[in-house]
């Protein structure tokens, strides 16, 4: 692409998880004939729509979706794998004439797309995965994502401690280069003219609407759900079956932890989430135009959109 070609237009809509984005993304994809890219790491799993949100088959079919359903809960999606299917899928988009919108709330799946990143060059060591596997079994995740913590404290404060699986990459990559993973991701300017939309509401309206979600998860079947999946043979102890929502049904029903208990501690954890999340996209950050959830958000959002792409 020569200096002078202007990039191609990508839309991208952050913000915590329960904030409206789903919504949003498609009312806007609608009037801007557009299609939608999921950069949400728990929508991949075919089989896990209830404790994960995703969108239904009503929402989708009203615009297109891609990178939601495309992998079995025993199957690892790597950011990688993430970044290239969303790369092809942009470029296929912007080719026919269709504006792209990357859709999410994880934050490094956004950011590997948005910012180029080339992942680190290590290869899977599969004796160092099983000793650190034993070492988070033997004294917890927690302690695990500590020691993460000492190492390279910007890697930890964006991994969830409960997510074994990136908590023992980021320290493999460590380990095996010398070097911390956060510096190692890298990172060029974007080949898109980024158009990135972020979504905000007051902190206690947005813990209600987090709230309200997981009590309707329980009521729509979450816990039939999970059974139907271990029913089916997939391990809880897999990487996908530690999301949140996920590992407290199973709880409940290996008889672990009550109904209530479940839903205190996906509450607790989803707070937790909502500030890590927060770690990713900060209000202060210029690329970033921010927009309060209310009756007039669609309004502003096109109207700024439109004046982007202008």
């Amino acid at each position: 692409m020569s200096q002078t070609e202007p990039k191609n237009p990508l839309v991208v809509i952050v913000g915590p998880t329960a904030v409206g984005k789903t919504e949003l993304a498609i009312q806007l994809a609608e009037r801007l004939n557009g299609e939608i890219i999921s950069a949400d790491s728990r929508l991949f799993y075919r089989g896990m729509d209830i404790g994960t949100a995703k969108p239904s088959l009503a929402e989708m079919e009203r615009v297109p979706h891609h990178l939601i359903n495309v992998a079995d809960p025993d199957e690892t999606w790597s950011l990688a794998i993430f970044q290239q299917k969303a790369m092809a899928i942009i470029e296929k988009l912007q080719s026919d004439k269709k504006l792209p919108f990357l859709v999410g709330g994880t934050g490094q799946y956004i950011r590997s797309v948005t910012e180029a990143w080339t992942p680190p060059e290590v290869h899977p060591d599969p004796r160092m995965r099983a000793t650190l596997e034993a070492i988070s079994k033997e004294y917890s995740p927690i302690w695990l994502h500590e020691k993460l913590r000492i190492l390279d404290p910007v890697s930890a404060d964006r991994i969830d401690a409960r997510n074994v699986r990136r908590t023992i990459r980021a320290l493999e990559v460590i380990f095996t280069s010398g070097q911390k993973f956060s510096t190692q991701q890298g990172s060029s300017t974007s080949s898109f003219n980024l158009i990135t939309l972020g979504l905000k509401r007051p902190r206690p309206e947005l813990y209600a609407r987090i709230d309200e979600r997981i009590e309707k998860m329980f009521e729509e079947g979450l816990l039939l759900e999970v059974q139907h999946l271990l029913s089916r043979g997939y391990l809880h102890e897999l990487p996908s079956l530690s999301a949140i929502g996920y590992r407290e049904a199973i709880a409940v029903l290996q008889n672990k932890m009550t109904v209530e208990e479940a839903k205190i501690q996906m509450k607790r954890i989803t707070r937790v989430f909502v500030r890590r999340q927060g770690n990713w996209f900060k209000e202060q950050d210029q690329q970033i135009q921010w927009f309060d959830m209310n009756g007039d958000t669609f309004r502003a959002a096109e109207v700024y959109i439109r004046k982007r792409l202008a």
